[in-house]
């Protein structure tokens, strides 16, 4: 069994970490926050070109549903990092449909993305940390797997619901080899995204988040860097909820 270190400071210095769904806003501010961490970031998306603006991150375009894509853009980040250290699953995309409205299409399009889009992802990169003996990885679920919703369909949900539990068994057979697997459930967060659920249903911040304001992208990205540094070193199988106190769970 590999040996645990002793949770230390939130620092990623020399450390290769990849990020999916990177160009997003959720992606983009946890890319910056685990560059300035001092981590060399790999940063994906399906978008042809990013910009961040950042001498630690480097773009590359990778479509999280292709097992295809996926090997191939481990393998080379293998062949020219030697490691990785760091997964960042940010890659989603949401739907609003109601149960009795919705397609085998949609279904297949919500599922491929937020659930397949961190299978295969993982089935790569587990054998990877498997043989280095040590890696943090940190997907992101949501508040609407635990509450059924907030203005998303039940395939979102779903998908969601899948990936917390998926994320436990990473963290229970990844544990003896040094693999770190939790999840950050956030509350409503101000995204692109976020505003296709404010033209429908969305709850107003005073009324349901205590706090008194929807998330912003940072306040993921932080708790992300917290998870996927040694701050977290006696921390896996966790689902964290960062929802300025909309669920106390």
């Amino acid at each position: 069994m590999t040996q645990i270190p002793i949770s230390a400071p939130a620092r990623l210095d020399n450390k290769i970490a990849l990020v999916t769904g990177a160009a997003g806003g959720i992606g983009r501010a946890t890319t910056l926050a685990l560059a300035e961490a001092g981590a060399r970031v790999i940063a994906t998306d399906i978008a042809e070109d990013a910009q961040f603006g950042h001498e630690g991150v480097t773009y590359r375009r990778y479509d999280v549903t292709s097992r295809d894509e996926t090997a191939k853009i481990i393998s080379e980040i293998r062949a020219e990092h030697g490691s990785i250290d760091a997964l960042i699953l940010c890659a989603g995309t949401i739907s609003h449909k109601h149960l009795t409205e919705s397609t085998d299409e949609e279904w297949e399009a919500i599922l491929s993305v937020n659930l397949m889009g961190v299978v295969n992802p993982l089935r790569e990169v587990f054998p990877v940390m498997k043989e280095q003996g040590m890696g943090k990885i940190v997907a992101l679920g949501s508040i609407a797997s635990k509450i059924g919703g907030v203005a998303s369909g039940p395939s979102y949900v779903a998908a969601k619901s899948a990936v917390h539990g998926l994320m436990k068994w990473v963290a229970k057979n990844g544990a003896a080899h040094g693999i770190y697997a939790s999840v950050i459930a956030p509350g409503p967060v101000e995204t692109p995204m976020w505003e296709t659920v404010t033209q429908r249903a969305a709850p107003s911040a005073h009324g349901s988040v205590p706090l008194g304001r929807f998330g912003q992208p940072e306040d993921i990205a932080q708790a992300i860097l917290f998870l996927a540094s040694p701050a977290s070193n006696w921390i896996t199988g966790t689902v964290l909820d960062v929802n300025g106190g909309m669920l106390m769970d």
